[in-house]
């Protein structure tokens, strides 16, 4: 007899310790990273599987989780000793708001009172990769459910600034204090917007102040330069492999930056419009490579008006013409946005002008699509 309750007395604590609490014990659990039933999309490091690094705006995770609370352990990388992170929170399909993740905090309380029942769980990175990554180190919850993707179609959003969300969102710090971060929120841009619209799963491969052909404060690292990078930068030798996600469809918004008039630290030259569309039909010929048959959507900028802006439809229409006439391509479409928008933080456009370049996309690329 003492020997099958020793046997029991090890298998129960075998199952603690695992992660999965029998039913007769109270309180949450922590699950790690590691687990089957979470699930990660966008650019995220796995070197350290009970680590995964959260790198690109708009990463994120997803799982079912049963109980009334849910906490997550997060160790932001701080970047630079000043640099801060924050994270967007959707549950049940509700979306709660960002919370700041900083160096001195690594536990956050995501939800608490609610039924004590069957929930859904998001965890979004709202700031970019120049912000530096977020380990995650697990939830702390009372059971993970197994949590089916409904998802059927992906989309990739190549871009800038525009696309990371940046000046969007003002709630906490009002527009002009703080870092000039600290109203990034990537889940409430016009990627994420149009692609939860149309059930897909997105992945933002975007970088502030990055163009084509230059940056807006310097000569690069162009897009070409860090795109195969999984940091989107030259310091990370880790690549971004193709096979990780497969879009269904590519939208490309860049050139806001290379018809930028810079920040003034250094001398700008007009911009050569030679070089400009040589390094664009480079690297949609880059992207065809990785993607042979998904269709390619240049799009204008929301930010960019009168002569830059006609420069810029100009461009894009000669290098469509130039791909479909010597590569015979017949995916690349292109879209121009019917207005500016550019009442955010630092003339980007704010949260309201997010959802309204999202419904002016949303029926385009359901055609792209064959959605329609």
């Amino acid at each position: 007899m003492k020997r099958l309750a020793l046997i029991i007395t090890l298998g129960m604590l075998g199952l603690l310790f695992s992660g999965c609490a029998p039913k007769c014990c109270e309180g949450p659990v922590l699950f790690l990273p590691d687990d089957a039933n979470i699930h990660y999309t966008g650019r995220i490091g796995f070197a350290d599987p009970l680590k995964p690094r959260l790198g690109g705006a708009g990463s994120y995770l997803e799982v079912k989780f049963r109980g009334s609370t849910c906490d997550i352990l997060l160790e932001d990388e701080h970047l630079y000793g000043t640099n801060h992170n924050y994270i967007a929170t959707v549950i049940d399909g509700n979306y709660l708001g960002r919370t700041k993740v900083s160096i001195d905090q690594k536990q956050y309380g995501l939800a608490e009172n609610l039924a004590d029942t069957e929930h859904t769980l998001l965890v979004c990175k709202a700031t970019e990769a120049q912000n530096g990554t977020i380990d995650f180190a697990g939830l702390w919850c009372d059971e993970l459910a197994p949590f089916k993707k409904t998802q059927t179609r992906k989309i990739e959003f190549i871009g800038d600034s525009i696309t990371c969300g940046t000046g969007l969102d003002a709630t906490g710090l009002p527009y002009g204090s703080g870092e000039w971060y600290d109203q990034h929120n990537a889940y409430l841009a016009y990627g994420p917007l149009v692609a939860r619209a149309l059930n897909a799963d997105w992945l933002l491969s975007s970088v502030s102040g990055i163009g084509i052909a230059r940056n807006w404060n310097s000569d690069g690292p162009v897009m070409a330069k860090v795109y195969d990078k999984l940091y989107l930068n030259t310091t990370s030798s880790r690549p971004w492999e193709a096979e990780i996600f497969v879009p269904d469809l590519i939208s490309i918004c860049l050139g806001t930056n290379d018809f930028s008039d810079g920040d003034g630290t250094y001398e700008r030259q007009p911009l050569n419009e030679a070089e400009f569309i040589k390094n664009y039909i480079q690297f949609i010929r880059h992207m065809r490579g990785r993607y042979p048959n998904v269709p390619i959507c240049l799009l204008t900028s929301p930010m960019l008006s009168g002569e830059k802006d006609a420069r810029l439809k100009e461009y894009l229409t000669e290098i469509i013409e130039h791909l479909r006439r010597v590569d015979k391509e017949d995916k690349i479409h292109m879209f121009a946005f019917s207005r500016v928008y550019n009442h955010g933080g630092s003339g980007h456009p704010n949260e309201e002008e997010h959802a309204q370049m999202a419904q002016e996309l949303l029926p385009f690329y359901k055609g792209v699509m064959g959605l329609e």
